[in-house]
């Protein structure tokens, strides 16, 4: 059965929105991108659904614009307040059930929260989080947060753990840790994998809060 598609509504056409606006078309949506910009429009008029200059202060301009069929929309809009806030008390008029909402401050945050937006993202701050944790420990190469201080962690075997197998590493005993599978070039060998030799440069993926991640990387 094909998979069903969604309708997505993006506010602000900038780098981040149009970002985001380009790759739910990339997965198959239909996307309404919007900006009260004309050049920032025009230049997506091709690469979106539908790009159309709209105020989205304007709660009649939305509506005409098709966004209260949007099953989800994000407001990306950067510097204008004003506008940000706006955006979500007309997209809660015009029918939008799901409304994400980029923040620039805590203020900005909280005003967000208390108009009922589902949920708000700080893409600089986040960005800037996951970069560092990254350039921190050179053996992770990437991590997922799972909330509630669970993260699964994309871990590197280095050269002192070659030749092991994943039953020699302290990761459940000492640290809480769960090995969910092992990442060998393009292959994942999933359970299987916890008596296989690991081999350099092989990607572990483990799950477990970030304390106990911090301090195994850091035994090694």
């Amino acid at each position: 059965m094909p998979e069903k598609k969604r309708a997505f509504g993006v506010i602000g056409l900038g780098n981040f929105g149009s970002t985001v606006a380009t790759e739910l078309m990339r997965f198959g949506n239909h996307v309404i991108g919007i900006d009260i910009d004309e050049d920032r429009a025009s230049t997506h008029a091709e690469s979106l659904s539908q790009a159309l200059i709209v105020d989205a202060r304007d709660e009649s301009a939305l509506k005409q614009a098709g966004l209260g069929d949007c099953d989800v929309a994000l407001i990306a809009l950067g510097t204008d307040l004003e506008a940000s806030i706006l955006s979500a008390m007309n997209l809660k008029l015009v029918g939008v059930e799901k409304i994400w909402a980029k923040a620039r401050t805590k203020t900005h945050h909280r005003i967000l929260s208390r108009l009922g937006v589902d949920r708000i993202i700080h893409p600089e701050v986040e960005m800037g989080q996951h970069i560092a944790q990254v350039l921190h420990n050179p053996l992770v190469r990437d991590y997922v947060s799972l909330g509630n201080g669970y993260h699964v962690v994309n871990f590197r075997i280095p050269e002192s753990l070659e030749g092991k197998s994943l039953a020699d590493l302290p990761h459940r005993e000492d640290f809480n840790l769960r090995c969910i599978g092992v990442m060998r070039g393009t292959q994942f060998l999933g359970s299987d994998a916890h008596s296989c030799e690991l081999n350099r440069d092989d990607l572990v993926l483990l799950l477990g809060q970030r304390g106990d991640l911090r301090k195994f990387t850091a035994s090694l």
